[in-house]
């Protein structure tokens, strides 16, 4: 079950010249989190494209991009504790996840990405279908336009763990997975909030109690 919140700011639609639903990731975002479809060859094209990115990736970040986030921290009762953030990128994010959630681990696919992120901050390569973190390990997972491999975050999330999944341009991000779909995608059963922000929507998910 979702509650869901009053958006906490105007929501902008159409300003951004993005048109997240006709992206070839799109049906990738929804294969991975639905169809577990993942392979070597799948992961290396994935890696190239975002290494590829990776010099402009600084252009995209502005600071409305980070309202979803802070208001997903603000509102959504994220658990504070040891944090993973999954598909991290240059990093734009860490920081302030770092600051009001916890101890926070990066991870990412493409190492370019990787080397453009603030020097002090812990940084993993690793594939997120197949984390290199024990079970129950983390207290959050932050995912931020990342793609949703659901039985690695049951994996590693805590047993009173949150799941934060963000999207900064809301319905127009290429990687998007509404609220309900995360409810689905999630093994067993999950609860949570979810809202608005600036542009971009915000989910924070934990397991439902039985």
């Amino acid at each position: 079950m979702i509650n869901y919140l009053d958006p906490v700011m105007p929501v902008q639609y159409g300003v951004h010249g993005l048109d997240g639903a006709n992206s070839p990731m799109r049906r990738v975002t929804r294969q991975v989190a639905f169809e577990s479809a993942w392979d070597n060859q799948r992961a290396d094209k994935v890696r190239d494209l975002f290494d590829g990115m990776a010099d402009h990736w600084h252009e995209r970040v502005s600071p409305d991009r980070g309202a979803p986030l802070a208001d997903a921290i603000d509102r959504g009762d994220v658990q504070r504790g040891l944090t993973l953030e999954l598909g991290s990128g240059i990093g734009d994010s860490t920081a302030y996840i770092e600051d009001h959630v916890g101890p926070t681990v990066s991870a990412d696919l493409a190492m370019e990405m990787l080397i453009r992120a603030p020097t002090d901050t812990r940084r993993v390569r690793a594939d997120a279908s197949r984390l290199p973190f024990a079970d129950g390990l983390a207290s959050s997972i932050v995912l931020i336009n990342a793609l949703l491999f659901p039985a690695e975050v049951d994996r590693v999330l805590a047993a009173e763990g949150t799941v934060v999944w963000v999207n900064t341009s809301g319905e127009n991000t290429p990687i998007f997975l509404s609220s309900e779909d995360l409810v689905e995608a999630l093994p067993g059963a999950w609860a949570g909030v979810a809202s608005r922000a600036d542009r971009g929507t915000w989910a924070v998910l934990r397991r439902a109690s039985t």
